[in-house]
């Protein structure tokens, strides 16, 4: 039995299916990505997993107890971060700290000592006596999670936990996820960046109205939609473009549609990516035509399938 499984999970709320029998497991010291659009079902299934709300039908587990059953027990093995959360006026670090501390039972040096950890470990202590609203988001990120850790649960639930972040901050919160995962934490987190949850995650679920579109591990993830897309396109292999352009063209999006060889067009400013199937030979023929075409492109390369695109070609970009 894996620490975290979700098992055939439903929410209804009226006609608006919510989230339709989802299931996915993971176990302790693994980072889990949830990932799909906005309405998608990510912060219903993560707010069932956190007890703060009830299935229509299915359950969640957390160490073999069920979130609707044993909810009370299942608190104290889980950290939950919200994708807001409030924070008390007149309020320090350490104070802030030391009420959860004191929410969670934890009594006079186990408290001390708990604070003492979460401030070391988040990285505040130069910040012990400030006040909440004065810190930086990238700060009260850090102590929003010192908040989960203060119990030293199980499971993290993270839902969009970099969002608002700046590239440091983003990179300073992920390293320590990493920390937390070696010394055997679970992680369940949801964001829209991609990137950032491929460097991260052990796996990923995949969740689109509410409907799992894919689980397990990204690899594995990716070797079957590769096997899907040569199968339907007589065995040949598609292997993502990038193409960078030294100024933007005005027709840029039409031209790219009307190659044969590419679909999936993406296009940013100077930046374009597509799938691209045929030999070197055909792949050499299509510069020629876009140069020809007037495209100034400057850069051009071919990779294989990162996360954004396995979420590209597996969703449809459908909300509920």
């Amino acid at each position: 039995m894996s620490l975290v499984e979700v098992s055939n999970l439903s929410r209804s709320f009226g006609d608006l299916h919510a989230v339709r029998d989802v299931s996915f497991a993971f176990d302790a010291g693994e980072i889990y990505g949830f990932i799909g659009p906005n309405g998608a079902g990510k912060s219903t299934t993560m707010r069932i997993l956190a007890t703060l709300d009830i299935p229509s039908r299915g359950d969640c587990t957390v160490g073999g107890l069920s979130t609707v059953d044993d909810a009370d027990k299942v608190r104290s093995l889980i950290g939950y971060m919200p994708d807001s959360y409030g924070s008390y006026p007149n309020m320090t670090v350490v104070e802030y700290l030391d009420f959860f501390a004191r929410s969670y039972g934890l009594k006079h040096e186990a408290r001390a000592r708990a604070v003492g950890d979460v401030v070391e470990f988040c990285q505040l202590g130069n910040l012990r006596g400030k006040a909440i609203t004065t810190l930086s988001k990238g700060m009260k990120q850090r102590l929003c999670l010192g908040r989960c850790l203060i119990h030293d649960p199980k499971l993290l639930i993270l839902d969009e936990p970099s969002a608002g972040l700046d590239p440091r901050a983003r990179i300073e919160f992920r390293e320590l996820l990493l920390v937390l995962a070696k010394q055997g934490k679970a992680i369940f987190i949801s964001s829209h960046i991609l990137a950032d949850l491929e460097e991260l995650c052990h796996g990923v679920a995949i969740i689109e109205r509410g409907e799992l579109v894919a689980s397990g591990r990204v690899d594995d993830i990716k070797a079957r939609a590769q096997a899907a897309m040569r199968a339907s396109d007589q065995g040949r292999r598609a292997a993502v473009l990038e193409l960078r352009l030294a100024a933007a063209h005005p027709s840029l999006a039409t031209i790219l549609a009307e190659q044969p060889e590419l679909s999936d067009v993406r296009i940013e400013n100077t930046r374009a990516t597509a799938r691209v199937r045929g030999d070197e030979a055909a792949v050499a023929a299509l510069v020629k035509r876009l140069v020809d075409a007037g495209v100034p492109l400057c850069h051009i390369a071919s990779r294989d399938d990162n996360l954004e695109d396995l979420f590209m070609h597996l969703t449809e970009g459908k909300v509920q």
